[in-house]
């Protein structure tokens, strides 16, 4: 009679190296999809920004991660905005159309939904269990996470580089499971602290998959968020529709509250020029912020009370601000790769001004010196 050979059963040390072999592999996976080779139907550049920008009535469902370098301090008064600008923010999507959304942010310790809903917002932090009606239009507002979404940021930065900007093809490349074409945007004015944009669209719908900003000099994007996940998605009430459970709080705020963060403007009367960029019509019910430039070369400069600019500088010098010193005052200056913020304190006005946006250092520089020389009176009355 023939002996059959006995079949050995594997050992736990090989158990455990299938294991570790199959949660190796599978960790593997999303960078094995994206290295697949890419194929992409080539069109010129402007072609690929007009199907771009034909993708925002699209309506789908997705799951977005961003990365941020920018490095700014933590000022107490921008202490929701300072974690979308220095590390990883995780973010679900699902948009109706561009006035009908909802954005989850998801951290460890919870999520903060934000809902748009016709022109009406709300905002649901489930730490403190409040759900914050915000009733009409907000011509201005502080970053939300929601601006990180590659299909929202993708947009926004083509329509603010303008039709002057340098257009060219990048490389495809596979993104959340799907071929992409490359588009990049070279803003046209040398004053922008951006020095590029690189934006990959999905071939078959032109929905932005994945976007790159670089700041000047950087071969690193200081900015990055892509799709990992996404879908066309068939709007849901219920899930468009905020709402909060028994025990919850609920109040209502008006957009003029800038969250909170800019009550203590001053009414001053700001130059009609700065740094050789012209104002721009102030945004409606906000004539004290003065918006100097325009697209992606453009900053904002706030007043602010005395004691409340006091407090400000204070909070940025003890943040890690270089001190800035002019014959005309003292301040505080903070620089990142797409940012530049400075703090002067007017030894001639004695008011506290703050000049933020996407210029150069020098030419913010400059615009805080001729601020800070010019007295109350002397400010030109635009409208």
């Amino acid at each position: 009679m023939r002996l059959r050979p006995t079949a050995r059963l594997p050992t736990p040390g090989w158990r455990w190296i299938v294991v570790v072999t199959g949660v190796a592999l599978l960790g593997c996976l999303p960078a094995l999809a994206s290295s697949l080779p890419v194929s992409v139907q080539t069109i010129p550049a402007r072609q690929l920004e007009q199907r771009i920008l034909s993708t925002q009535q699209m309506s789908f469902a997705g799951y977005a991660e961003s990365n941020a370098t920018f490095g700014l301090p933590a000022l107490p008064a921008f202490s929701s905005v300072t974690p979308l600008l220095d590390g990883v923010t995780r973010m679900r999507i699902w948009q109706a159309s561009p006035s009908r959304w909802r954005v989850d942010t998801l951290t460890d310790a919870g999520e903060n939904d934000t809902y748009q809903a016709g022109q009406n917002a709300y905002t649901w932090d489930s730490g403190e269990q409040l759900l914050t009606e915000i009733l009409g239009p907000q011509p201005l507002r502080l970053p939300r996470a929601a601006d990180l979404v590659p299909s929202a940021l993708a947009i926004r930065l083509i329509q603010e580089a303008g039709p002057r900007a340098r257009l060219s093809l990048l490389p495809p490349q596979r993104v959340a499971g799907q071929n992409a074409a490359g588009l990049a945007i070279t803003p046209a004015s040398p004053e922008s602290t951006i020095a590029r944009a690189d934006i990959w669209a999905a071939q078959g719908t032109g929905l932005p998959l994945r976007v790159e900003v670089f700041g000047r000099d950087s071969v690193q994007p200081a900015l990055e968020t892509q799709f990992l996940q996404v879908a066309p998605w068939q709007p849901d009430q219920v899930v468009l529709t905020p709402r909060h459970g028994p025990g919850s709080g609920f109040t209502s705020s008006a957009p003029g509250s800038l969250a909170g963060a800019l009550n203590s403007l001053d009414s001053e009367v700001l130059p009609g020029s700065l740094a050789g960029l012209a104002r721009q019509p102030s945004p409606p019910g906000f004539k004290e912020i003065g918006v100097y430039g325009s697209g992606l070369a453009a900053f904002a400069v706030l007043t602010f009370r005395r004691d409340t600019g006091y407090q400000l500088l204070s909070d940025a010098l003890s943040a890690g601000a270089t001190p800035l010193t002019d014959q005309d005052g003292t301040g505080a200056v903070a620089s990142a790769p797409l940012v530049n913020l400075i703090l002067i304190h007017s030894s001639v006005s004695h008011e506290t001004f703050l000049l933020v946006g996407l210029v150069s250092r020098s030419a913010l520089e400059r615009a805080a010196a001729a601020i800070a020389a010019r007295p109350d009176q002397d400010y030109d009355h635009h409208q």
